[in-house]
């Protein structure tokens, strides 16, 4: 197999599963863009594992190799891996970074409940944060020492948005990502009415997820402190992928209820017209 092989197949996975990240991924001068291809290959597959239907103790062991197969990542032939060490050659990737990612896919399999939000952001940063800190080492740094930092912010303000997007489907899945101390402060009991739609006869998880979102949009102002610090094109990547995670929470924080019934999602024009932004922005600064 050779290189170019490896990063094709990495590819492949990335522009059929990253549907929301490859509007930003493509923005990407071509040696960028293979290696957070890779990235984001291993990435998924990580977390695949984790949301498989594969009995527990086989979603442990199927973890436990992908740790050892980083371990020794320079002998690897499976393509996706071969990339990745590829990548690690051309870019300072921090591998421990998926180290930190299996630890949060762990997280799920042990328990899937979290009391305060302090616990939820230690699960955020594992999965989320970690693959702020992959990507910045694609992007490059900037001068700020902060910057991983920012990247770390970034990262934990898609991931609670994604919660907010997928409280229903959670719940189906037995899975409640909200913090219990919060939900009890609001008066929120999560479960489905008869049509299989979130119960909320008085409003009150409502208000929670308008709560919940302004502070996910603190995290985003935070995180995109991050842009500044990056090349145009780099930058672009970063606010489009980010963009249209953004794009989703503003929805749900001005109508909750749009994830009472089913998963909501940006049509792919207007993720286009993110990523056209953020590229034109970064085109022509100011």
């Amino acid at each position: 197999m050779t290189i170019e092989q490896a990063y094709a197949a990495a590819e492949t996975v990335t522009r059929t599963e990253a549907r929301n990240f490859y509007y930003g991924i493509r923005l990407l001068p071509v040696r960028k863009r293979h290696g957070l291809c890779a990235l984001y290959a291993l990435a998924r597959r990580i977390d695949d594992i984790g949301d498989g239907n594969a009995p527990l103790e086989h979603k442990r062991a199927a973890l436990a190799k992908v740790r050892k197969q980083l371990s020794d990542i320079d002998s690897a032939t499976d393509p996706v891996l071969v990339a990745v060490a590829e990548t690690a050659r051309r870019f300072p990737v921090p591998l421990e970074a998926f180290d930190e990612l299996i630890d949060g896919v762990e997280m799920d399999l042990a328990d899937t409940s979290y009391e305060t939000f302090d616990d939820l952001r230690v699960y955020c940063r594992c999965v989320a944060g970690s693959i702020g800190r992959l990507c910045l080492s694609i992007f490059g740094n900037g001068t700020d020492p902060r910057a991983p930092l920012f990247a770390d912010q970034l990262g934990i303000a898609l991931q609670q948005t994604n919660i907010l997007r997928d409280i229903r489907e959670d719940l189906l899945l037995g899975r409640i990502y909200l913090p219990r101390e919060e939900l009890a402060d609001f008066g929120v009991r999560l479960q489905l009415d008869d049509a299989g739609t979130l119960h909320d006869p008085d409003a009150r998880l409502a208000s929670y997820i308008e709560f919940a979102a302004q502070r996910a949009q603190h995290w985003y102002e935070l995180g995109l402190r991050l842009l500044p610090e990056l090349d145009h094109r780099s930058a672009a990547c970063c606010a489009a992928m980010s963009g249209i995670y953004h794009h989703l929470l503003v929805r749900i924080q001005q109508n909750p209820t749009v994830v009472y019934e089913r998963r909501m999602s940006l049509p792919a024009h207007e993720k286009g017209r993110v990523a056209l932004v953020a590229l034109t922005r970064a085109v022509l600064p100011g």
